[in-house]
Formats: structure tokens, sequence, C-alpha cells
């Protein structure tokens, strides 16, 4: 007895095979959440009792006859974290020498564009 498909479609296989995916999919994000909702291991949730959450004394309002203090003010250039960051990038590529200056090269764009810029007026 010889075995033959049931169908050479194409198109109906390939229904059938995204209906069986979606299934499982479906299942599987039903089955997270089941486990999500039984987890033995999360705990507990304390409910806050007047809005103070437990070990935290109450917020008290205190009024103050002082004005704010004035910001600190905001140095210009680059953050040394990131002076700090560019050289050690730089002695990860082999070079053994000291950063001295670093500064922005390009403010208006990308060096893509500026490239982009020069090879377009190059062509006309």
């Amino acid at each position: 007895m010889e075995h033959s498909p049931v169908t050479t479609n194409p198109l109906i296989i390939m229904v059938i095979n995204m209906t069986v995916v979606f299934i499982v999919l479906v299942s599987l994000i039903y089955l997270i959440k089941l486990i999500h909702f039984i987890d033995p291991t999360k705990e507990p949730e304390k409910k806050p009792e007047d809005g103070v959450a437990p070990g935290e004394p109450p917020l008290t309002v205190v009024k103050s006859s002082s004005p704010p203090p004035e910001p600190e003010p905001v140095e210009e250039g680059i953050n040394p974290e990131v002076i700090a960051a560019i050289s050690a990038a730089i002695s990860a590529y082999g070079f053994s020498g000291q950063v001295k200056a670093v500064r922005i090269v390009n403010h208006e764009g990308t060096p893509w564009r500026a490239s982009a810029k020069f090879n377009n007026l190059k062509r006309k």
C-alpha cells in the first residue's frame, strides 16, 4: 500500500504550518503567565499603611525661611569621564602616548554627512 500526501499545494501547507506555530506561541505566552502567577520564589507584596513604606519614617513637611541654594555652574566642554573613556579606547589600540587635547571636530553633523556633501560637490 503506497502512502500519498494529503495535499501538495504549498499555500495550504504554509497555512497549516503558520497556524501550528501561532498556536504554540500563544500557548507558551499563557504558560509563562501561569508560571509568573504561581511563582514560589516571588516575595509577597507588603502593602504600605497610610502611604508609608515599612521600615521608613513618615514624611514631614518642613518650611524653610532661607532661599534654595543656587545650582552649581555647568562647565563648558567635554565631561572628564568621556575623556577618560576616549583615552582608554586609544590605549586599547596600542597607542602608548598621552592624550593632551580632545575637541569636537564637526558641529554640523556626522563625518559621513560632510563626506557626502563633499562628494556631491565634486560630481557637479
